[in-house]
């Protein structure tokens, strides 16, 4: 067995055979917001894989890929394998050819289950190592969630887990300018219900709630269809939302009809949105969120994914002038705390005794934990250091994956093409402008019917 040679938190020696091929560790062991203690026990029984090569590819370029490489190097030194990344641009078309010439790598870093799932029913995956399900649903947030997001038909049609998930993002936020609530007196709301009666408070008051945005060149709509889905997590069983984004239950279901028509409550009323309904089909989602911080604010709230803060002003600065809570569940529908994203997920191309050891280390908080630390990676693991993050934007998301009691993926992005990129976008400008909402429905229905 291979020893973790670094027992001590105070004048910490680092011991040869646990420094990386570039000759050191990113974070010197026993020292910062990382569970050293699980890592030297895991490292204490770790298997000796000296000789053997462990190899992944992914989507992820630089300086992604270094972050990366910083990671793996704690189990190189912990093991004596030797881990090779590589990085591509055409990742999801070289995965395929790869794998069908026989020539994949171990494992795969695939940015969207699509592609693994068919790769599974193919026969291009290997099964994830047993006892993995049981501790993702142990040790993640919103655990069953990731297993069923992860789990797909094999070559003979039975399910099986093949993908661990690894960085995720989180879409579930409202985003707010901390200094206007306090001086509007306005509390920061934890229900859907208050939300709404803050909503019309602030309306009440002369002012406006929301900045909304869609425009986005060809793409425009696609925020609209957010706030549908994260409204569909909230007003209906994860169940129903899985039948919707597959199709088993209609677009023109009465069940996704009320979600879109809740998004209108918000979207549709000159009130309670910037510039009035009008405008919000033709103001460009980037420059949506500046709304917050003109003076005096055009609006008081704007939601959109964790990316947003790329398209504040520069002077912004996060905890004084912008802040974010999580879009919130109805209290009265008892549905838990959903969070609506996407993520990354690992999985095994070309098994090896090294890959599935490199896919249990997977499981250690610091395996996550050196990656908070770079960079903006999120994880949903409950065993991690919350003070490991970057910044305290990041940490407040990671805390929503853990307390998330379902996750599920963009559904347009789960939809096909013609319909989650096409008229699921259109619809929605459609139906900001004016457009009945069971009309928009039966048009989107229609052009998956002609799929099929």
């Amino acid at each position: 067995m291979r020893k973790a040679l670094f027992t001590g938190v105070a004048g910490l020696a680092l011991s040869a055979s646990l420094v990386h091929a570039d000759g050191h560790l990113k974070f010197t062991p026993g020292e910062g917001p990382f569970s050293w203690d699980a890592y030297n026990a895991w490292a204490e029984g770790a298997p000796d894989l000296s000789g053997q090569s462990v190899t992944v590819s992914g989507p992820w370029l630089t300086p992604e890929d270094g972050y990366f490489d910083n990671m793996l190097a704690y189990f190189e030194a912990a093991t004596g394998a030797d881990v090779t990344y590589v990085g591509s641009d055409s990742f999801e078309q070289n995965i395929v050819i790869d794998a069908e010439a026989g020539a994949a790598p171990n494992i795969a870093v695939f940015p969207q289950p699509g592609l693994a799932s068919d790769m599974a029913s193919r026969g291009l995956l290997s099964p994830l190592p047993e006892g993995m399900d049981t501790w993702v649903r142990d040790n993640y947030g919103a655990g069953q969630s990731w297993v069923d997001l992860g789990t797909y038909a094999d070559k003979d049609g039975n399910d099986q887990l093949f993908g661990f998930f690894y960085n995720v993002n989180v879409k579930s936020l409202v985003w707010y300018n901390p200094e206007n609530f306090e001086d509007a007196g306005y509390d920061v709301p934890t229900t859907m219900e208050e939300l709404r009666a803050l909503t019309e408070t602030i309306a009440s008051e002369g002012e406006t709630p929301w900045c909304i945005g869609l425009g986005s060149g060809a793409a425009t709509g696609w925020p609209a269809t957010d706030w549908v889905e994260d409204i569909m997590l909230r007003t209906q069983p994860a169940d129903v939302y899985d039948g919707w984004t597959s199709n088993e239950i209609p677009f023109n279901d009465p069940r996704i009809v009320g979600a879109i028509e809740e998004f209108g409550w918000f979207a549709r009323n000159d009130d309670f949105v910037s510039g009035g309904a009008g405008a919000v089909a033709s103001t460009d989602f980037r420059d949506s969120p500046k709304g917050l911080f003109s003076s005096p604010p055009q609006c008081y709230m704007h939601r959109q994914a964790s990316f947003v803060p790329a398209f504040f002003p520069e002077d912004v600065e996060f905890g004084a002038d912008a802040d974010f809570f999580y879009f919130p569940s109805y209290e009265s529908k008892n549905l838990g705390n959903p969070v609506l994203g996407g993520g990354t997920l690992m999985a095994i191309t070309n098994p090896s005794d090294a890959t599935s050891e490199l896919m249990k280390f997977l499981q250690q908080p610091i395996s996550h934990e050196i990656m908070m630390a770079q960079t903006g990676f999120l994880t949903p693991h409950k065993g991690v250091n919350l003070e490991a993050y970057l910044n305290d934007t990041l940490r407040k998301q990671g805390q929503i994956l853990i307390d998330a009691t379902t996750f599920r993926f963009d559904g347009s992005d789960l939809m096909p093409g013609g319909v989650g990129a096409g008229t699921f976008w259109t619809g929605m400008v459609d139906y900001t402008g004016g457009k009945d909402a069971q009309a928009v429905a039966d048009d989107i229905q229609s052009s998956w019917d002609a799929l099929k």
